[in-house]
């Protein structure tokens, strides 16, 4: 027999499909709770029984994107199959291939509040996996800041694919060629300060 727990559950389950589905398709003017009852087929005041208006609702989703890239970049971080410098590549194209494939979804990100501690709390667990894989390129004292460097210039990139104003026509290179760049620009300024332990981090 289904308990009412596990009946609530699965309906938030379904609302937050639903309200991800809808934000995908037309952006956060589309998620309306009313529309995202309407999607997942429950009752008008089924919605307002688990988020208590949109912006919950959203920041929902926000703090599910993060958990969904933290979860595969802690993937990244166990393949014992490639190596550190091929991990932190990946891990940058992950968050840059969120943007391409979700915009709204990727734009809704960073746009919900830092101060918010769910959402915090979700984003610092991506950051703290990426961190992990920075670690091994850099070394742990040079993370925090080598980090920043990547982290930021991959939202770069993705806001100006985004945009459109990272024409390969234009600038002769796409977000894969810049993000090898920044890696590889990366990993030899680790090693020549002497910032690895292993003294050949990318395993070149």
């Amino acid at each position: 027999m289904v308990t009412r727990t596990e009946t609530a559950a699965a309906t938030r389950r379904a609302l937050v499909r639903a309200a991800a589905e809808l934000l995908d398709e037309g952006g956060p003017d589309a998620v309306t709770l009313r529309a995202v009852g309407a999607r997942a087929g429950v009752s008008r005041g089924a919605p307002y029984g688990h988020f208590a208006n949109k912006e919950h609702l959203l920041t929902q989703l926000a703090i599910d994107a993060w958990g969904a890239l933290a979860d595969q970049v802690r993937k990244l971080r166990d393949d014992e199959g490639s190596t550190p410098a091929e991990r932190l590549e990946r891990a940058l194209l992950a968050l840059i291939e969120v943007g391409r494939r979700r915009p709204h979804r990727y734009a809704l990100m960073f746009s919900t509040p830092a101060d918010d501690a769910e959402s915090s709390a979700a984003a610092s667990r991506l950051e703290d996996e990426f961190l992990t894989i920075v670690a091994d390129v850099v070394g742990e004292p040079d993370a925090l800041r080598y980090g920043a460097l990547l982290m930021s210039s991959a939202h770069g990139i993705a806001g100006l694919e985004l945009s459109g104003h990272l024409a390969t026509e234009k600038w002769q290179v796409d977000g894969e060629e810049l993000v090898r760049m920044l890696v590889d620009g990366v990993t030899r300024a680790a090693g020549q300060a002497g910032g690895s332990s292993t003294g050949n981090p990318a395993g070149a």
